[in-house]
């Protein structure tokens, strides 16, 4: 009798798939025009930043005419590699400007990350040369090194995590997290540093509303929100941190009643390391803000700052929804 013909099953390896899928997100999430092609010059795949500057690419169709062309200032870089048999291309983009501007932007923020670390590296020194004093209080020349140490430390991690958020190492948006517990969690965890601030932090917000972020994004925008405020809005003040649907969009806002901030410096809020006139004796990295905003626009959303002096201030992050 003829034997059956058996029939064996192919599970895909798991980490193949994750190594597929890893790849496929860093074309995705890269800052750069990239696209991928066959050898027949038809798109595979395509970052995300290279299909909202090209128009009429499209994967599963050949690569536009006139993305290539002199007049379009465009230089391209390709690399060609085999893969599974089959020859590919890995096509970079750039515009000639774009280099230098970047080199330009990367020399200004190396500079103003020096002077920032000059003032208190510049404190440290006086404190120890003061240590030598007749009379001098040893334990409080300590603590007041102490703090001056910290604000290095915190102006340091400050200045590579936003490295990391710019070069992409830090994916912003690989899912969506359930806002109201992360803010509830986060504003527990700087109780005690509201209550040294004498300021009421208040959570609001309804239920089950998720924002475009991983956890770990959203926590640090949540806290850097709040810390802005303890920093800035002064003593007695209160804080309010909302997330709340308006029409079709997701808001999650922070709002107080504080100091406030002059008009003109509105816009410039999300600088790196810009602070109002009032707020430059704070211990604040200056850095807090432009974290937030570079979090929430990478993710699809927009950031605005409203107020005006000793009228508080409101930030507010939108989220469009489909």
């Amino acid at each position: 009798m003829p034997r059956k013909a058996s029939k064996t099953m192919i599970q895909a390896d798991p980490h193949q798939l994750l190594d597929a899928e890893r790849g496929r997100r860093l074309i995705e999430e890269s800052r750069e025009v990239v696209v991928v092609l066959d050898a027949g010059r038809r798109v595979l795949a395509a970052s995300r930043r290279a299909r909202e500057s090209l128009p009429g690419l499209e994967e599963g169709q050949l690569l536009p005419e006139d993305t290539l062309r002199p007049e379009t200032g465009r230089v391209a870089t390709a690399v060609e590699y085999d893969l599974g048999g089959h020859r590919e291309t890995l096509l970079y983009l750039t515009a000639p400007g774009e280099l230098a501007a970047y080199e330009e932007l990367r020399a200004g923020f190396t500079a103003s990350v020096s002077h920032e670390l000059r003032t208190p590296l510049a404190r440290v020194l006086a404190l120890l040369e003061s240590a030598d004093l007749p009379g001098v209080d040893i334990d409080d020349l300590v603590g007041q090194a102490r703090q001056e140490v910290e604000q290095i430390r915190e102006l340091i991690d400050d200045v590579l995590f936003l490295s990391e958020l710019e070069t992409g190492k830090q994916v912003v948006t690989l899912g969506s997290t359930e806002a109201l517990p992360v803010m509830l969690e986060v504003a527990d965890e700087l109780a005690e540093s509201a209550d040294r601030a004498d300021i009421r932090v208040e959570i609001e917000g309804a239920q089950g509303l998720e924002l475009p972020l991983r956890p770990r994004m959203l926590r640090v925008v949540v806290e850097n929100l709040i810390q802005n405020a303890l920093r800035y809005t002064g003593p007695g003040a209160t804080v309010r941190l909302t997330v709340n649907r308006d029409g079709h969009d997701l808001v999650m806002a922070a709002s107080d009643n504080g100091a406030g901030v002059a008009e003109h410096d509105l816009p410039r809020l999300f600088e790196r390391f810009y602070r109002a006139d009032r707020a430059r004796s704070s211990r604040g990295t200056g850095l807090g803000l432009a974290i937030v905003k570079h979090i929430i626009t990478s993710a699809g959303g927009s950031i605005e700052a409203s107020g005006g002096i000793d009228a508080g201030l409101t930030i507010r992050c939108r989220f469009a929804q489909a």
